[in-house]
């Protein structure tokens, strides 16, 4: 029998923690995950995906149905640990957290000047530079109307992990506007900080 975790109604990060803890501790072979936002789909979706989990998506009046199986085949690459020290021949991974698309308090638009500048100057990091996770008005940043867009994109195709969190995306109504990276939640981005070497919040 399949199981079904209920999730809609729930924010971030709980659909995810439902998921989680359903995979960790029953280790299901197939279940139904519901949430009736596309930002919690796509998170749920990446987790189990993850997990060696096949995923099909339905979404019937406004709720997403995730069908997960878990694919016998599959491999998947396992929780990457931190390392407690850092050797000299050995490169940081940096974490920097964008929590808004203006950087500093004084003048607006100064700020978005400055925001825009660092992001396009933070390329000098070379591969030190492990993720981008933007937060709050930080995620219009990612959107199609970004003047940094195609910079992030290069990012991305470099090699460097971009993320949105999907609850602010929702909450600007932006969701359906973004144009690079992934959609992240809360678990995620604890989870990244915990494993970065360096955490840099800007904003």
């Amino acid at each position: 029998m399949t199981k079904i975790i209920n999730a809609c109604g729930l924010a971030c990060p709980a659909p995810v923690l439902l998921v989680k803890d359903s995979v960790e501790q029953a280790q299901e072979a197939q279940m139904t995950v519901l949430v009736d936002n596309a930002g919690s789909a796509e998170n749920v979706s990446r987790f189990l995906t993850t997990k060696g989990y096949v995923v099909n998506e339905k979404k019937v009046d406004g709720v997403f149905r995730l069908e997960a199986a878990r694919d016998p085949n599959a491999t998947f690459a396992a929780e990457p640990q931190k390392s407690p020290h850092n050797t000299s021949d050995e490169s940081q991974k940096v974490l920097v957290l964008v929590t808004s698309d203006s950087l500093g308090a004084g003048d607006d638009i100064l700020g978005k000047k400055l925001m825009l500048s660092y992001l396009k100057t933070i390329k000098e990091m070379g591969p030190e530079l492990w993720q981008l996770i933007f937060v709050n008005g930080g995620v219009k940043l990612t959107i199609s109307s970004s003047p940094v867009l195609k910079e992030l994109q290069e990012y991305e195709e470099s090699g460097t992990i971009i993320l949105a969190c999907g609850t602010c995306l929702e909450h600007f109504g932006l969701t359906a506007q973004k144009q690079v990276g992934g959609t992240t939640n809360m678990l995620d981005i604890v989870t990244a900080i915990q494993l970065a070497d360096k955490v840099v919040s800007i904003g």
